[in-house]
């Protein structure tokens, strides 16, 4: 296919047509304004989703093929119904219209009634010989809720080293980060960002948001030293050399202030685990690993294919020998076998990273935990990665996610990763989906979904062109609900969605009605319809997830002092005059700060700087505590005064994203030893329980804890 013409405005046929595939034609970027797509970014958005209508015959072609299309099917490609009812997709078929269907458990019915929750098959055979084949998901109303209310952790978990890290936190830590947090502080659950497996580089994107696979998770959080067969390498001298080496990366950044250098820990466990792996499993060790195999099936085969395959290839599959793009092509078949030593030793590095993960969340029950680990799911791929690589028929070619102009960024965005065709995945019965979300939820307590207004529309960029050249796709919402209550409740995990931003009309109320909580940020919730002011406690939402902050913002400190203001225009992001933001920002503060003392909740204050700022970041969380929301989040560089955010969106190299260990209001790097014992944190946790009435840590964890009063 050409390239279109020049932009111009959609024709009424390639409008028609543009709806029938779920591709928006405009979109309103506020409640007062639409802004018209152009026929390019339509056109392009339709050719990706393999239709043509480059002119005005190939329009009025595929337009009379859709209308015929969905004119003459008895069923679409996926149907769903929620247990208890009748889907509507078979209440609507001709009258006489027989049925079959299969279900997920294994039985033969003849009627949609009462059906099981499960990814059934349905067939129907209407009176005048049309047949249809379809897939048939029946998920429950709605999702698990969280057991009762509950405050945790928010951290990005490479930010937190122990005196046992390898130069970045990994699942030991989170494993000792439970059981400490659960027993002494009483925390509900810990939420941390993605632990999906990365793209190798030189250097490596250190970004947890555009992984290689969502699927799978990366060993480099590995603790190398609990991996059972690390006990048994022959060459101690190696080990001690390796154990010197990760001492020494640990110590530069705790002791001598460099960053998380994340390629030169992976390169150290690298080299530990080429050697922990030539140890032969034991009996009980190799059923449990050919247990995982059998279980992870083709997806785990693609996924340590393409990591041996980028060892001697490169990371970007694009540029590999063309017989090795197509994951199913005669030619990988054979470059498999060729690297079969390689291929098992990605597949065991994935087994045991499962089961680190799946220790942390025990850990994190078994420290009395309702929730545990809350993973979180990123809303995307790298497009050179294994995911964009095995599940090619699944994505949308030349195209990335982004989002379009709006009051904060008049470019609009592009984030470089490639969306999911909705056609495909209803072809499918949406099993991408399905298999990744069985993957998380098999050691999450809970998860947390980036973007979540993604499972309704995404805005796709045309590759080559600018993210104001972009236009809405829409997925089926009521199939990718449908799939998440029913892998969510077959785990019994409650979903948080990430709602910050703008959000089209009906997605907050669609995802509460189906259980999902959303995120309420402190600094973000005004009476938007009212006067503006901050909107007092009884005004939030339940059904949510509060915090003071994320790891994109400012964490609390910075805020209050306005240093975030200071680091933005150091760095040449300010918009405006420095003094405007100072002013806006200090307005800001000072309005929160008066609401705070009129309900009373700014307790303390005075006294020395450090003393008032502890005094307004612990009146904060008691602000979130008066809110009814059922999870309350502190961001854990909170509880100790770090300024830093961790990443500091609309920068790359110009600061230090995703690198930056957990600090102390001075700047100095805190280990998970340290944490543990800091009467700031103790005290703002404190806070938490003086409302919730959660009662102290048992005996054997309080050692830790400073005595009243100590510091």
């Amino acid at each position: 296919m050409t390239s279109p013409r020049p932009a111009e405005p959609c024709t009424e046929e390639l409008s028609r047509l543009a709806a029938l595939h779920g591709v928006a034609t405009s979109y309103s970027p506020s409640p007062d304004r639409t802004v018209a797509a152009s026929a390019t970014a339509v056109t392009l958005a339709l050719a990706a989703l393999g239709v043509d209508a480059d002119g005005p015959e190939a329009v009025r072609g595929a337009l009379a093929a859709r209308e015929r299309e969905l004119r003459e099917r008895l069923l679409p490609p996926t149907v769903v119904g929620r247990t208890g009812d009748t889907p509507a997709a078979l209440t609507a078929l001709p009258e006489g219209t027989r049925l079959r269907i299969e279900t997920e458990q294994g039985e033969t019915r003849a009627s949609a009634e009462q059906l099981p929750p499960g990814v059934h098959t349905v067939t129907a055979t209407a009176p005048d010989g049309r047949t249809a084949r379809a897939h048939l998901i029946v998920a429950p109303p709605r999702l698990p809720a969280p057991a009762g209310r509950s405050y945790g952790l928010l951290v990005q978990l490479y930010s937190l080293l122990s005196r046992r890290s390898w130069g970045m936190g990994d699942l030991g830590d989170l494993g000792e980060l439970a059981g400490w947090a659960g027993r002494v502080l009483g925390a509900g659950f810990l939420q941390v960002n993605p632990l999906h497996a990365a793209v190798p580089g030189a250097p490596t994107d250190p970004s947890p948001y555009r992984p290689s696979s969502r699927r799978f998770p990366d060993p480099v959080h590995l603790r190398v030293e609990e991996v059972p067969e690390f006990a048994y390498v022959e060459d101690r001298d190696r080990v001690r050399a390796l154990l010197e080496r990760a001492g020494r990366l640990r110590e530069a950044v705790l002791d001598k202030g460099a960053l998380i250098d994340r390629d030169a820990v992976w390169e150290l466990k690298r080299e530990a685990l080429e050697l922990v792996l030539r140890v032969p499993l034991g009996p009980g060790r190799r059923a449990a690993y050919c247990d995982f195999l059998a279980e992870q099936g083709q997806a785990l085969e693609d996924h340590a294919t393409w990591c041996a395959l980028a060892e001697v290839h490169g990371p970007d599959w694009h540029r590999w020998p063309t017989g090795l793009r197509d994951p199913r092509s005669a030619d990988t078949a054979r470059a498999r076998t060729a690297l079969m030593d390689r291929v098992d030793f990605w597949s065991r590095l994935a087994w045991l990273t499962d089961t680190q993960l799946t220790a942390a969340q025990r850990a994190a029950r078994e420290a009395g935990m309702p929730v545990g680990v809350v993973h979180d799911l990123a809303v995307g791929v790298h497009p050179a990665g294994a995911d964009a690589w095995a599940q090619q028929a699944h994505f949308a070619a030349g195209m990335s996610v982004g989002a379009p102009p709006d009051a904060f960024n008049a470019r609009g965005q592009d984030w470089g990763l490639p969306p999911w065709r909705p056609d495909r995945l209803a072809e499918s019965g949406y099993a991408p989906f399905r298999d990744l979300l069985r993957a998380l939820f098999r050691y999450a307590g809970a998860l947390r979904i980036d973007h979540v207004m993604g499972l309704f529309r995404l805005w796709w960029v045309p590759q080559g062109r600018p993210p104001t050249e972009g236009t809405y796709v829409r997925y089926d919402a009521e199939a990718m609900l449908a799939v998440l209550v029913l892998e969510a409740s077959r785990a019994g995990a409650p979903v948080i969605g990430e709602d910050l931003g703008t959000v089209e009309p009906g997605v907050r109320e669609a995802l509460r009605g189906r259980g999902v909580l959303g995120t309420s940020v402190l600094w973000f919730e005004r009476d938007w319809e009212g006067d503006g002011r901050p909107l007092p406690p009884d005004g939030w939402r339940a059904d949510c997830l509060a915090t003071a902050t994320t790891h994109d913002l400012p964490p609390t400190a910075a805020r209050l002092t306005g240093e975030h203001v200071e680091l933005r225009d150091g760095l040449g992001l300010l918009t405006r005059p420095l003094e405007e933001e100072r002013a806006e920002a200090a307005a800001d503060t000072a309005e929160w700060l008066s609401e705070l003392t009129r309900l009373g909740l700014l307790n303390g204050a005075g006294g020395t700087d450090s003393s008032t700022e502890e005094a307004e970041i612990q009146a904060v969380h008691r602000f979130l505590l008066r809110t009814p929301a059922r999870m309350i989040g502190v961001w854990l560089p909170d509880a100790v005064g770090d300024r830093r955010p961790q990443n500091l969106p609309g920068t790359w190299d110009q600061y230090p994203n995703w690198r930056l260990p957990v600090a102390d209001a001075q700047g100095k790097p805190t280990t998970l030893e340290e944490l543990a014992a800091s009467p700031r944190l103790h005290a703002l946790i404190d806070v938490l329980r003086e409302r919730s009435g959660t009662a102290a840590g048992n005996e054997p964890g309080e050692a830790g804890r400073p005595e009243e009063g100590e510091g």
